[in-house]
């Protein structure tokens, strides 16, 4: 008999993996946690019932995340993560000699300890003496910041469950106040596919669009996320995505990735019609 991890995408959509056996299976104060385990796409992060992320494909999504904004800013030093208790975002961070501080902001615990045993190459940096563990609430936290971060990453599960408060107006506010005055927020923006995924993002950008001097969208391909079609927001108080963007310097401190180069930077920023009439229905609602 097979063993197969399934997340329903809609209604009629069914996205399955066949797997060989749960590697753990955990329910802390906030969630439940599965760890699987695959032939086709390696360990697989799940919590509740909602894939996380895969060790075939997790790089996508965490360089995408991180070498963006690091490719903009011409020096970023302090650094605020919410969410990402994998340690993917702070293996991609690490990476950069010039950064000082990184201060991890995850509210439950038990995602660290789960992906140090079981995702060991992903939670590789989480004791690095630059990084900071705060086991709190992201939306307390950042309450109490002011103009202290260069950049902020958002790396939050859906608007669904301990994930709901990071799609608030009054976060993206907060998280405005905590970043200097030329400080850059990006954060994992959802899928432009299916319903579901779409009411969040147009959710998400009209809020942001709201607080941000600049708010932009890029995308990525993630084949094992919903449709494949991954957006991401680029929100800043000065720097523009692409006009500022400067790839001989970045390429220059010779960071070897899997995914992300300069060429695709210019061209992540580039949407399909779809999506930019998607975005435009969210703006005009502000």
């Amino acid at each position: 008999m097979s063993l197969w991890f399934s997340e329903n995408y809609a209604d009629g959509v069914v996205f399955s993996i066949k797997v060989n056996k749960q590697l753990a299976s955990v329910k802390s104060e906030f969630q439940q946690i599965d760890v699987y385990d695959s032939d086709d796409l390696g360990r697989i992060l799940v919590i509740d019932d909602y894939l996380m992320l895969t060790e075939k494909d997790e790089f996508i999504y965490h360089e995408m995340l991180v070498h963006v904004p690091m490719a903009v800013h011409p020096k970023v030093e302090q650094i605020l993560v919410i969410g990402a208790g994998d340690g993917g975002i702070v293996r991609e961070l690490t990476r950069y000699d010039y950064v000082k501080k990184i201060d991890l902001v995850e509210i439950d615990e038990m995602v660290i300890k789960v992906c140090r045993e079981f995702f060991p190459q992903i939670a590789s940096k989480f004791d690095d003496a630059r990084v900071n563990i705060h086991i709190q609430d992201g939306l307390e936290y950042v309450k109490y910041c002011h103009n202290q971060y260069d950049l902020i990453i958002v790396d939050s599960t859906d608007p669904v469950g301990p994930g709901e408060a990071l799609f608030t107006e009054d976060f993206y506010r907060n998280c405005y106040k905590a970043l200097k005055d030329n400080g850059i927020m990006v954060n994992q923006h959802e899928s432009p596919f299916y319903p579901i995924d779409v009411a969040g993002m147009k959710k998400a950008h009209k809020k942001i669009y709201r607080v941000f001097d600049i708010s932009e969208v890029y995308q990525a391909h993630i084949p094992t996320y919903a449709s494949g079609h991954w957006l991401f927001g680029f929100a800043s108080k000065k720097y523009h995505p692409t006009r500022d963007f400067n790839a001989d310097r970045w390429n220059s401190l010779g960071i070897k990735t899997k995914y992300y180069n300069t060429d695709l930077h210019i061209g992540a920023f580039a949407l399909p019609n779809y999506v930019k009439e998607l975005l435009k229905e969210a703006e005009n609602e502000v």
